[in-house]
């Protein structure tokens, strides 16, 4: 039987003509082996419904439905208030409550019965993402034997913050029954490894895969990108300025989901401290788009207040009768929109506390004119700055560094404005969408198969 290629991740691609970076990533190799994607319905159900197809070309897409409880308990419980700010350095934020753990594990253990009946000997499994940590175990108690490869989106939880699980030692247990784990970052492998390192459980063979008990994985950075080409010719359309009537000489940009790991209150503290710290009269606009996210959780709630009264306060202190120093705008804008803004600006500010990746950075460095290029202003705990290294990195902790790197920013001459953008447009180049997928699926094909595989 030919192989076919089975995706799994919590969302799932709607509609007749679905978007979005994963998509795009894992469309081609879904279609040339009729593959099947897989993942949670965006409305409820009671539970025990079958599989159900939304989509049959060129890929099958199957969905399950959660009940309103389990929506509550694994995907806003321990997946988003649990997982979420583990992996994220925000241990402080963790609600750890007994519903949620039980919600995790009953849902993963129903998702694991539903591919257990379509998958076929030949099929590879990739799995994506925290909300399904445990799958792979699940699958295998299952007696399901194929190629199981596993994608972290978000940074690897570090070794000590691993405690606050409820049963930290199950968790290195859990990830050793995927054949594959791939991680953003090398950053993230070091980390990975350092869990296997710590546990009594683990050995490390020869090759650098890691034997834990009778299993074998292998881990491997594979830093997620963008299509560059498909970014670049949406900022180029001819099309009315998103602005309208009110488009600012000069402004910045940041584009977030509003979330607490993106920095986002140190961020706007930063543009006031560099409108406090200007030697001359220029005034730029700082457009900040955040898009609300998971708003009923209270960490969320939380920082949509904070964001809203420092955005008031600073542009209270600072604005003019025709200036507003500060743009907030909560709530999404159209990717055309967000394309042609990116290449307008004159700086973007992407300074997340913990990021797995952070592709706003690769999708401004991407519509960017070379001839006259904008400047990343990019954290150095986000993933991209791993390789992104001639942007303006920041420390998002540090507001006066990153007041000094905005200022950098508007004043770098433009030899050096097209050196950076150089250096990190090489980078977006070479770690494209489809190279991304294919050396995952590559990896996978080629790692040691299960026992009694």
């Amino acid at each position: 039987m030919a192989e076919r290629l089975i995706v799994v991740s919590n969302r799932i691609p709607m509609g007749d003509n679905p978007s979005g970076g994963l998509v795009v990533a894992l469309h081609d190799a879904l279609a040339r082996s009729g593959g099947v994607w897989l993942g949670a319905h965006p409305e409820t159900g009671d539970g025990s419904e079958p599989l159900e197809e939304i989509g049959r070309t060129p890929y099958q897409r199957l969905a399950f439905r959660l009940t309103q409880e389990q929506l509550d308990n694994y995907y806003l419980g321990f997946s988003n208030s649990v997982l979420w700010p583990l992996c994220h350095r925000r241990g402080d934020l963790i609600d750890m409550q007994r519903d949620y753990v039980d919600a995790y594990s009953q849902v993963n253990a129903r998702v694991a019965q539903l591919i257990a009946d379509i998958v076929t000997p030949d099929d590879l499994i990739w799995i994506h993402d925290y909300h399904f940590f445990p799958l792979a175990r699940e699958l295998r108690a299952l007696g399901v034997l194929n190629r199981i490869g596993f994608f972290l989106h978000i940074p690897f939880p570090a070794l000590g913050d691993l405690s606050m699980l409820p049963e930290p030692e199950s968790f290195a247990d859990c990830l050793a029954h995927y054949n594959l784990i791939g991680l953003q970052t090398r950053g993230d492998v070091a980390r990975c490894l350092e869990m296997f390192r710590a546990d009594p459980r683990a050995e490390f063979l020869p090759d650098g895969n890691v034997k834990f008990l009778d299993r074998v994985v292998s881990l491997k950075s594979f830093p997620i990108g963008i299509d560059a080409g498909a970014f670049r010719a949406e900022a180029l359309q001819d099309a009315p300025s998103p602005f309208g009537r009110e488009t600012p000489e000069r402004y910045l940009i940041g584009v977030d989901r509003l979330d607490y790991s993106k920095g986002l209150p140190n961020r706007f503290r930063a543009f006031a401290r560099y409108l406090e710290n200007r030697t001359t009269d220029t005034r730029p606009c700082f457009v900040q788009i955040a898009p609300p996210s998971r708003e009923q959780v209270q960490a969320y709630q939380d920082i949509t207040r904070e964001l809203e009264e420092i955005a008031g306060n600073v542009n209270g202190r600072f604005a003019e009768l025709d200036w507003t120093p500060i743009r907030y705008i909560h709530r999404p804008v159209p990717r055309g929109d967000l394309a042609r803004l990116h290449r307008k600006a004159s700086a973007c500010l992407v300074t997340s506390t913990a990021d797995g990746m952070n592709l706003v950075a690769k999708e401004f460095v991407a519509a960017q004119d070379p001839e006259d290029p904008g400047v990343l202003v990019l954290s150095r705990f986000a993933g991209a700055a791993e390789d992104m290294t001639e942007a303006v990195l920041v420390n998002p902790y540090d507001v006066d560094d990153m007041a000094r790197a905005i200022g950098e920013a508007l004043d770098m001459p433009l030899e050096e404005r097209q050196r950076r953008h150089d250096a990190c447009l090489k980078v977006v180049e070479q770690t494209g969408t489809a190279q991304w997928s294919h050396d995952f699926l590559h990896a996978l094909r080629t790692c040691i198969p299960p026992l009694g595989g």
